[in-house]
């Protein structure tokens, strides 16, 4: 066993299908993908292992590219054959690419400048081909793509988006949402794709953002009504929240080195300020 005394942050890259997982956080009883790599890298190094994560997925959501960060003993080396190690301990729904030190500053939370996720939706009447059942959502109804990019462009900015996430106690719904699109995605011409960046996402806001853009385009709402339920400021019973099988994060963007102990701090601030 390494004694406690001084620590050195290590960054994680990893990926998995979230569809088997009650969501990243750690739960009693339940099992998360931060239970899972926290009890496989504590097996590894023989110390107990906190992670702090970019983007706490919910139950059912998969990543592409998620972030997180852990503080070791500085007593604890990292192996050559880790990631080797780790790809046969860990089951196959969840995989390490990474482990590499942390530069100075850097919080995969806090030091994070933008997140980007994806949301797929099928259209064929069949639904989605058997190797996409897991992470495209089943939609048989013809889509106004136009229609939905029109609404989404309207919700662009920062704005308060209480209608479109569950609340959560001491906790801000005000979001920077830079960027949201839909589009065919390439060589299959049945799939839509929706990729949406923002500064920080609030509980369940891509997906109900994604619900209120889908009635749009099958001709249920206005294009101008998921804008307009922004100045309502609260939780809105009208959005539907769509199942978290089609959502999947795909990145994490993070400054320059010499800006990450800055970018942490700022945001840190504004998080305190609510």
């Amino acid at each position: 066993m390494v004694s406690p005394g001084p620590t050195r942050r290590y960054r994680i890259d990893l990926a998995y299908d979230g569809t088997d997982f009650s969501g990243w956080a750690r739960q009693p009883e339940l099992r998360t993908v931060q239970g899972v790599l926290e009890e496989t890298l504590s097996t590894i190094w023989r110390v107990p292992v906190a992670l702090t994560v970019a983007g706490r997925t919910d139950a059912g959501v998969h990543a592409d590219a998620q972030v997180c960060h852990v503080d070791l003993p500085a007593g604890v080396e990292l192996h050559p054959g880790l990631i080797g190690r780790l790809a046969r301990m860990l089951p196959a729904d969840v995989r390490v690419r990474a482990v590499t030190p942390a530069p100075d500053g850097f919080d995969a939370r806090f030091s994070a400048m933008r997140r980007h996720y994806a949301y797929r939706v099928s259209t064929a009447p069949w639904g989605p081909e058997p190797l996409r059942a897991r992470d495209t959502l089943r939609w048989p109804r013809p889509l106004d793509v136009d229609a939905m990019n029109t609404a989404g462009a309207a919700m662009l900015g920062e704005h308060d988006f209480a209608a479109y996430c569950r609340p959560r106690a001491g906790a801000t719904t005000v979001r920077e949402l830079q960027h949201l699109r839909w589009d065919a995605e390439p060589g299959e011409p049945d799939v839509l794709v929706a990729r949406l960046s923002a500064d920080a996402f609030c509980h369940s806001m891509v997906r109900s953002v994604v619900g209120a853009l889908l009635a749009v385009g099958e001709g249920r709402r206005p294009v101008e009504w998921p804008a307009a339920l922004l100045a309502a400021r609260a939780r809105s019973s009208e959005v539907t929240v769509v199942a978290a099988r089609g959502l999947r994060l795909t990145g994490v963007d993070y400054p320059d080195a010499a800006d990450l102990a800055d970018r942490a701090a700022r945001t840190r601030r504004r998080r305190d300020e609510v």
